[in-house]
Formats: structure tokens, C-alpha cells, sequence
């Protein structure tokens, strides 16, 4: 089933990281290669961008205003006012930064990944509002969706090119005994961007799989949605009551990438998300 409608007609070369803001009723979104931010405001349809200044992996809400942007170089604070300042710089030649997320306590928990995509080259970790870095996982590829249970007892993973949506025991500040919720079978694409909904369940895109699946609690598959592009990415739940999944797209590697690759796609009335809460910095 799918059900789609364009939310935002573009030609992101690698859309990312699609981020409900409720402060302002606004979608947040990235693309990566492009190094821009970009916000969609699905109720008047007025889009925003912003040149990141260096690739981009993820942007989020900030309490009190402004976003946290997780950079090629480390992690940075933009004000309303548009100041920007680092957080936790941290380049590394030939690494970049990957998705980023806001677990319940407000930390930032921000991925890497080397530009080859070398094994091991990649990581996970969390930071707070004062800068302190604490490495989650230091042996990761492609690191990719993040999200936590509604109760925040579960932080769900993905390191893509495992093809696996891991799950770990999450004691508020740091996780363990981590094991195998799904594992996406060879030919359907790999597994990307995540989302929890408010019954706990995982929607995840896939990349080179031209769809979002929902996984339950227990991992067996529950639904898939088909989209009209190979590359899918990354999902979230927004809009009025969290119902609309976003979803966003790349056109980066295709040779002829069908005409919404790029774009943000919306299914309505697809579920009912859970509230992200805002980085606590």
C-alpha cells in the first residue's frame, strides 16, 4: 500500500533526517551533500533553507529555540539569531556525520561515517547540553536510524550495511546488551532512517528499497509502504496530532533517478507518532 502525496517537490542529493518541530508546526530536513537545512510548513506550505557551511547529518530542535546540527566536523548550536558556535568539535579527515537523535533525557546521540564508508570507520555518540562527549559505540559503519521505546527502556539502532534494526537495554544515559529485532533479507534494500510510533513500534526506510516497513515490538514485519523512488531514507511522524509519515529521498548514485527522487514525501493519516523532545542545549 502506499498512499503517498509530495510534501516538498526538490532534488535533494541526499535527503535526510526529517524532524517534526512542534514549537513551530514545522518539518525540519537535510540534505546531507548539499550542506543545507531546510524547514517545510505543511499548514501555509512555506519552505525554508539555510547553507549548513559543510555537510550536514542531522538537524534538531533546541529547547528554547534555534537547532543543534550535527556537522562534518563535530556538533554545533545555531541561535534564532542565527549565531552559530561548536558544541563538540571533532573533525576527523575523511569522516562525516550521519543521522542524529534526541533520546528522552534531551541529549544528542549523533552517528558518523567515513566518506568511503570503511568498516569500523564510523561512531556513536552522546553529548549534552554542556558539551560533554561520551562514546555510545566506537565500531560502526554507516550509523544510521536512532530511536527509543515510549517508556525509553529500548534504544533501537541501525549500522546500514549490517541490514539489521538492533535493539539495546537504554538505562537512561547509556545502553547494553545489544540483539537482533529485524533483518531486512537481501534484495528489499538496506535498512536507514527509524521512527518509534506511540504503540512502540519501528518504521524504518530503506535505502535501494523504495519503501518504509513498520516492524512490531517482537520484529515481525507489519507493514510495508511502496514509494515511487529507489532511495528512500529516513521517516518521521508529523503534522496535526503526529499522524503524517514524512518521508525523505536521494537522488545521489542514480544514474536516472526517478523524478521525486530528492523530494519529501508525506503518507497521510499513516499512524500516530511519538513527541520528539527538543536537545537540551
Amino acid at each position: 500500500m502506499s498512499g503517498h502525496e509530495v510534501a516538498v517537490a526538490a532534488e535533494a542529493e541526499l535527503g535526510e533526517g526529517p524532524t517534526w518541530d512542534p514549537a513551530t508546526g514545522r518539518l525540519l530536513w537535510v540534505d546531507v551533500l548539499g550542506g543545507r537545512v531546510h524547514t517545510y510548513d505543511p499548514a501555509t506550505g512555506r519552505r525554508t533553507v539555510r547553507a549548513a557551511g559543510q555537510h550536514v547529518g542531522a538537524a534538531k530542535p533546541r529547547a528554547g529555540g534555534g537547532l543543534v546540527l550535527n556537522l562534518r566536523d563535530g556538533v554545533a548550536l545555531l541561535d534564532p539569531d542565527g549565531t552559530f558556535r561548536w558544541l563538540h568539535r571533532d573533525p576527523v579527515p575523511g569522516r562525516r556525520a550521519n543521522d542524529a537523535a534526541v533520546a528522552p533525557d534531551g541529549s544528542l546521540w549523533a552517528g558518523t561515517m567515513r566518506y568511503d564508508e570503511a568498516p569500523g570507520g564510523g561512531t556513536l555518540t552522546r553529548l549534552t547540553g554542556d558539551g560533554t562527549a561520551t562514546p555510545v559505540l566506537t565500531d560502526v559503519t554507516v550509523s544510521n536510524g536512532i530511536g527509543w521505546s515510549p517508556d525509553g527502556t529500548l534504544m533501537y539502532y541501525v549500522d546500514s550495511p549490517t541490514r539489521r534494526v538492533d535493539v539495546f537495554d537504554h538505562d537512561g544515559t547509556g545502553v547494553r546488551n545489544r540483539r537482533t529485532l529485524a533483518v531486512v533479507e537481501d534484495g528489499a534494500g538496506y535498512p536507514d532512517g527509524l521512527t518509534v510510533d506511540a504503540a512502540g513500534c519501528v518504521w524504518v526506510a530503506l535505502w535501494d528499497g523504495g519503501a518504509v516497513r513498520r516492524y512490531a515490538p517482537s520484529g515481525a514485519l507489519d507493514r510495508q509502504i511502496r514509494l515511487p523512488v529507489p532511495r528512500t531514507t529516513a521517516c518521521a511522524f508529523g503534522g496535526p496530532g503526529l499522524r503524517d509519515l514524512y518521508v525523505t529521498t536521494a537522488r545521489v548514485g542514480l544514474t536516472a533517478p526517478p523524478p521525486l527522487s530528492g523530494s519529501v514525501l508525506v503518507v497521510p493519516d499513516a499512524g500516530e507518532g511519538l513527541p520528539q523532545p527538543p536537545f537540551a542545549g
